[in-house]
């Protein structure tokens, strides 16, 4: 291929195809100064704290970003919106797929955009143990909502963290407070794995169930019932309204079972229909009552409190793996000891040991 010059400063791509593209040196010259010039760490904070939408999605971003390079600029970001935060609602949704989540979702936030709330959804989409990829498509499940100027919906991909919440969710938080979200709902993925990670990150924890599914008792699991401070049987309209009802008195005797909780609030069940919408506005009436209890008897400052410090450890745990697995040397290691244990010649412990006392030798 040749390049060559024109009066009209304008490069003529010549190669075996039968035709010549002409590219403008001014569009080229564009391309390449808005992929060197990336904003500045404070001109996101800045975006951010002005209600810009797309400086949010740009930082989102960079903080989900598995490049080492991006670290420091992620964190000073971070550090930049938390005096911003504290001022919005936290709540977590669950259940399985097919429990109508992603309706349920859209109606809700249709609801509290309605009263004049601003409402972001953090929807973690399942990733694939084979491929690893996510089809990330609330946004295409949520029409209405992601059309509203108070809503704001961030899909991303679970990955391999436990309980299908996104690597980064608590640090989107962060940036989705500072700029302003009444309310953030957390959707987790809900395919069996722990829950625990979004329920140390929420303020709420709401459990979706739908009637009719052969799971009302069965599908009690003592831990997920017991972090829930309320469970909404979904889809009560048409002919499974009864179904619901059942639903609902056999979940208000099983809640009986559990001890009291710390924050003194009973855990709550109801009926509604995201279809059609009825009940929606119970369920918001049942999360005021919650908070109105929990920040007068200030249990709400003390559980944030104690989330902060589960950060902080979890982080260290990220922070100490992901740089485990960046350094080179161990990289090396890594693939020779795989292979020594893949045939037999090293059990899975005395490689895990070697690994680690090479990791520490180098800190040293």
């Amino acid at each position: 291929m040749s390049v060559q010059k024109t009066n009209s400063s304008t490069l003529k791509l010549k190669s075996g195809v039968s035709h010549q593209e002409t590219i403008s040196l001014n569009a080229i010259r564009q391309i390449k100064e808005s992929r060197k010039k990336q904003p500045s760490a404070s001109e996101l904070i800045e975006g951010i704290l002005s209600k810009n939408i797309t400086a949010l999605s740009r930082a989102i971003t960079l903080i989900e970003s598995t490049n080492n390079d991006h670290l420091a600029k992620a964190n000073e970001i971070i550090q930049g919106c938390l005096p911003h935060t504290n001022n919005s609602l936290r709540i977590g949704i669950t259940g399985v797929p097919g429990v109508g989540k992603s309706t349920f979702i859209e109606a809700f936030g249709k609801h509290l955009t309605s009263l004049g709330k601003k409402a972001a959804v953090l929807a973690v989409d399942p990733s694939s143990t084979i491929s690893h990829g996510s089809i990330l498509g609330d946004k295409t499940r949520m029409e209405e909502l992601v059309k509203d100027e108070n809503a704001f919906i961030r899909p991303s991909a679970s990955g391999e963290t436990l309980g299908g919440v996104a690597r980064k969710t608590r640090e989107t938080i962060t940036l989705c407070e500072a700029f302003g979200f009444d309310v953030i709902l957390i959707e987790t993925v809900g395919v069996g794995q722990s829950e625990t990670a979004v329920h140390s990150m929420v303020d709420f924890f709401l459990l979706l169930k739908i009637a009719g599914a052969g799971d009302e008792l069965q599908g009690i699991k003592r831990g997920i019932m017991e972090m829930a401070d309320a469970v909404i049987i979904n889809k009560a309209d048409g002919d499974n309204i009864k179904k619901a009802q059942a639903a609902k008195l056999e979940f208000n005797r099983a809640l009986h079972l559990f001890s009291p909780k710390k924050s003194g609030w009973i855990p709550t069940v109801s009926t509604c229909s995201a279809l059609t919408r009825e009940g929606i506005d119970t369920v918001w009436q049942t999360i005021l009552n919650y908070f109105e209890l929990v920040k007068s008897n200030h249990y709400f400052e003390e559980k944030r409190k104690e989330q902060n410090i589960s950060w902080m450890m979890e982080t260290i745990d990220e922070q100490l793996k992901n740089n485990f697995h960046n350094q080179p040397r161990i990289t090396e290691l890594l693939n020779s000891t795989k292979k020594a244990v893949d045939n037999n010649e090293i059990s899975p412990f005395a490689a895990a040991q070697i690994l680690l006392d090479n990791y520490f030798k180098n800190k040293e």
